[in-house]
């Protein structure tokens, strides 16, 4: 084995934690799963000439627990302060955008607006945008769920938090609600690997994924699973 596979993959298998619960990243089930993130960890074991074991998660948090746990090998998260202290992140290969849903006749109407006193915001337990304005909000408060959308609905909440494509398709067919269309923070997503790892691997892994970008691999892995209207990231 190269340095690398032994670095990365000490079992001889990479394993790759997948989250099922980003639609823009990953789709199927854990037995047959799909999207961009899928076919990264699939080109990332054909390089390095290693079988790959998919283990499949329904959140953010989870996939980042298997990683900090030690079982998984390959992680694909948002790059978060809190998370960069035990994983070693790749420049992103992906940029999505969060986005608030209110009810249609709700006063508020930017992203400034939400944060104010008294506005409750739902978010998915965990997740990039949990972690972001658990950190950035100034007056509004954050309340978590297993789903951003069912916890606002359930305590009638005066806002919902989420990434822009799932939110949209939501608020389509719940016409009481609309999308607030500015984005309160861009989201960068990239390969992730446990910070014990040498930096001749972290290297490898950030090179592998700029190269998959210049190349098309990511676009067309995005348009291959209907994700065509997510960005890919600049080159580093």
């Amino acid at each position: 084995m190269t340095t690398v596979q032994a670095d990365l993959a000490p079992t001889g298998v990479l394993r790759a934690s997948i989250n099922l619960g980003n639609p823009v990243l990953a789709n199927g089930t854990p037995d047959a799963p799909g999207g961009v993130t899928v076919d990264i960890a699939r080109e990332l074991a054909k390089r390095l000439e290693l079988p790959l074991e998919l283990v499949c998660f329904d959140a953010a948090r989870k996939s980042f627990e298997a990683m900090t746990t030690g079982q998984a090998d390959i992680c694909f998260l948002a790059i978060d302060p809190a998370r960069a202290e035990e994983v070693a992140f790749t420049a992103p290969y992906v940029v999505i955008e969060g986005v608030y849903a209110v009810p249609r006749d709700s006063r508020l109407a930017t992203v400034a607006d939400v944060d104010a006193e008294g506005v409750r915001i739902g978010v998915k337990q965990g997740s990039a945008y949990d972690l972001y304005l658990t950190r950035t909000l100034q007056q509004a408060t954050v309340v978590r769920g297993a789903e951003g959308v069912d916890v606002f609905r359930a305590e009638g909440l005066e806002a919902a938090a989420g990434i822009r494509q799932p939110i949209t398709a939501y608020v389509a067919e719940h016409p009481d609600l609309r999308v607030i269309d500015e984005r309160f923070m861009q989201i960068q997503q990239a390969v992730g690997t446990a910070r014990s790892k040498q930096a001749d691997t972290v290297a490898y892994l950030h090179g592998v994924i700029e190269d998959l970008k210049a190349s098309g691999f990511i676009a067309a892995s995005l348009a291959a699973s209907g994700q065509a209207d997510a960005m890919v990231a600049p080159p580093a």
